[in-house]
């Protein structure tokens, strides 16, 4: 097997995942190895080739959302198309090797040409390959075909999203949400652990998968995500694609400020919201009237729709909801608290 560094381009061997130079994360390269740079020296010096492997832009690129029944990279049998993007199209495949389901995301040809949005996605895929928590969906394998499309391998969730769950069952109770809201805060506190910022929490990106008689939330999709010691990124990129769902997102971000696990934690005060009232926290006869009413903090309280629960569920999420950041709570780890303290 031999792994290709996505920024300097040297070949490595072995089950390296990042780069040694410059910590970037290696692709694996299809029927590439790495060769001695020299007859002499060390073990660690033999194993690095400035040997890139030239990408073949070819059919494979272009028919990107028409790849069922492909083989991709020699490992993955596509099955079926489970969703498409602006960025990407995400499939159903099998691993030859295993026999185990995965999802395959394959990017976009156009995303692929943009080299701002590439850089940006090979750092979070590094970030998302370090997350290790029941209630969070890692990245397998990050991978580059000889024909240049660009993959991504995720764990197959079997399950229903919550957007589709709130739209089954309307405005949950609390003996339905809760766990679900608390199982979130602890897959968001693990990936803020790592350094890692969501950014774009909703009903969308969260999955819930059931283990027997339990329902288990995985919170999805952190191709958006930010770590902390990243420079901050511009609302657009080049492609013009939106960083985060508008109508998640904090104040801060909305602003383009910096953010950190409190912009998560505002995001999820949102999604709480939704879940026990069907409709979302601010009101206006316009798009721009309910974005200026959040960066003012003009938020509903949960008794306004939903008298019936109790009055410290809604102290708890109009704190997580506060305009200002040192206002809300400093961790989803504190706000799971705070909720299953509130009923």
């Amino acid at each position: 097997m031999s792994r290709r560094c996505t920024r300097c381009q040297t070949v490595y061997a072995g089950d390296t995942r990042f780069c040694p130079r410059d910590g970037s994360p290696l692709v694996e390269v299809a029927g590439a190895a790495a060769t001695p740079s020299g007859s002499g020296g060390s073990e660690s010096s033999r194993t690095m080739v400035r040997a890139a492997v030239k990408r073949q832009l070819g059919p494979s690129v272009d028919q990107a959302g028409a790849l069922q029944g492909e083989i991709i990279d020699g490992r993955y049998k596509v099955l079926k198309q489970l969703g498409e993007g602006g960025m990407s199209y995400v499939y159903e495949a099998r691993e030859l090797n295993t026999g185990n389901s995965v999802a395959v995301k394959v990017l976009t040809p156009k995303l692929i040409a943009d080299d701002t949005a590439m850089q940006r996605l090979r750092r979070e895929a590094g970030l998302a390959m370090r997350l290790n928590h029941p209630n969070t969906c890692s990245i397998l394998r990050f991978g580059e075909t000889e024909t240049g499309l660009i993959y991504l391998v995720m764990p197959y969730l079997k399950g229903e999203l919550l957007s589709d769950k709130e739209t089954r069952t309307g405005p949950m109770t609390l003996e339905m949400g809760m766990p679900l809201l608390i199982q979130i805060c602890e897959g968001l506190h693990h990936a803020h652990g790592l350094q890692i910022i969501h950014r774009d929490l909703k009903p969308e990106n969260v999955m819930i998968v059931v283990d027997g008689d339990r329902e288990r939330a995985v919170v999805m999709d952190f191709g958006l995500a930010k770590d902390r010691g990243a420079s901050s990124l511009s609302k657009l990129t080049a492609t013009g694609i939106v960083l985060g769902t508008p109508e998640f997102m904090s104040p801060e971000q909305v602003r383009g400020q910096d953010i950190d696990a409190r912009s998560d934690v505002y995001a999820l005060g949102i999604l709480a919201f939704e879940m026990f009232t069907g409709k979302l926290p601010f009101e206006g006869r316009s798009a721009q009237e309910i974005m200026i009413a959040r960066l003012r903090g003009k938020a509903l309280p949960l008794g306004h729709h939903r008298p019936d629960l109790p009055s410290k569920l809604e102290k708890v999420l109009m704190k997580s909801m506060d305009a200002n950041p040192d206002k809300r709570y400093s961790s989803t780890k504190e706000f799971g608290l705070a909720l299953a303290s509130s009923i």
